[in-house]
C-alpha cells in the first residue's frame, strides 16, 4: 500500500485509538513490559500513547510516528501522565538514529504495518544499546489452525480497511533478525505476543 494512504488510515482511526478503553489483560500486558523501561527510550508507532501510563517516572521518551494526529493525541497523554517526553512525526522506517543512541526501544503493535518488518527489527537493534531492552508486544498469525485460516481470510481486508497484517510470524521473525530473547509470553491463541529481549549480534545493512 502507498505510504501516504498507509498514513491516512490512522489519521482517521486517531480519534479511537485515544478514546480506546483496552481490557484489564490488555492493560496488565502493557504494564509488565513497559514499567521495565529504563533511560533514554525510544518508543516507535507511538500512536495516542496507550503506553504512556505505565512508563517510570524517570525515563525520558523519544515518541515516533507517521501520523499527526495520532502524535496530538499521545501529547496530549504525555502531559496528562506527566511522561518527559519529545515527539517525532516521521515514517517509521526513515527514522536514522546513531547506533547505540537508546537504553530502551518499545514497539507495541507497530510490526503489523511495516513494509519491512525484518529490517526493522534489524534497525531496532542497532539503536538499542548492547546492555539495553527491547520491549515488544505483537500481533500475529495464530498458532491454532482454525483461528489462523480465519486471519489468512480476513488479512487483506483488514489491511485496506486499518492499515495492519494480522499474518506475521512474529516469533519466526525474532529468531531470523538474531534477536536476543529473553522472556515471552503468549495470548489469545497465541496472536499476542509481550516480548522482553535484548540486542543480538547479527548487524543489518
Amino acid at each position: 500500500m502507498e505510504k501516504k494512504k498507509l498514513v491516512r488510515i490512522f489519521d482517521k482511526q486517531a480519534i479511537r485509538y485515544e478514546k480506546n478503553r483496552e481490557s484489564e489483560k490488555q492493560q496488565k500486558m502493557r504494564k509488565s513490559l513497559i514499567n521495565k523501561a529504563e533511560g533514554e527510550v525510544l518508543e516507535l508507532a507511538v500512536g495516542a500513547g496507550a503506553n504512556f501510563p505505565y512508563y517510570p517516572p524517570e525515563v525520558k521518551v523519544t515518541a515516533a510516528d507517521f501520523s499527526k494526529a495520532m502524535l496530538e493525541r499521545a501529547k496530549d497523554a504525555a502531559k496528562i501522565n506527566h511522561v518527559n517526553a519529545e515527539f517525532i512525526c516521521s515514517d517509521i522506517e526513515e527514522l536514522q538514529f546513531e547506533d547505540h543512541s537508546f537504553d530502551t526501544i518499545v514497539s507495541t503493535l507497530s510490526f503489523c504495518s511495516y513494509e519491512n518488518p525484518l529490517i526493522m527489527m534489524g534497525k531496532i537493534q542497532q539503536w538499542c544499546k548492547p546492555s539495553g531492552k527491547i520491549l515488544l508486544l505483537e500481533h500475529g498469525i495464530s498458532t491454532n489452525r482454525f483461528v489462523a485460516s480465519i486471519q489468512k481470510i480476513l488479512n487483506p481486508i483488514l489491511y485496506r480497511t486499518i492499515g495492519c497484517h494480522h499474518t506475521r510470524d512474529i516469533l519466526e521473525m525474532t529468531r531470523e533478525s538474531g534477536l536476543s530473547v529473553d522472556r515471552i509470553e503468549s495470548y489469545y491463541f497465541n496472536m499476542i505476543r509481550v516480548i522482553w529481549a535484548k540486542p543480538g549480534t547479527r548487524r543489518f545493512s
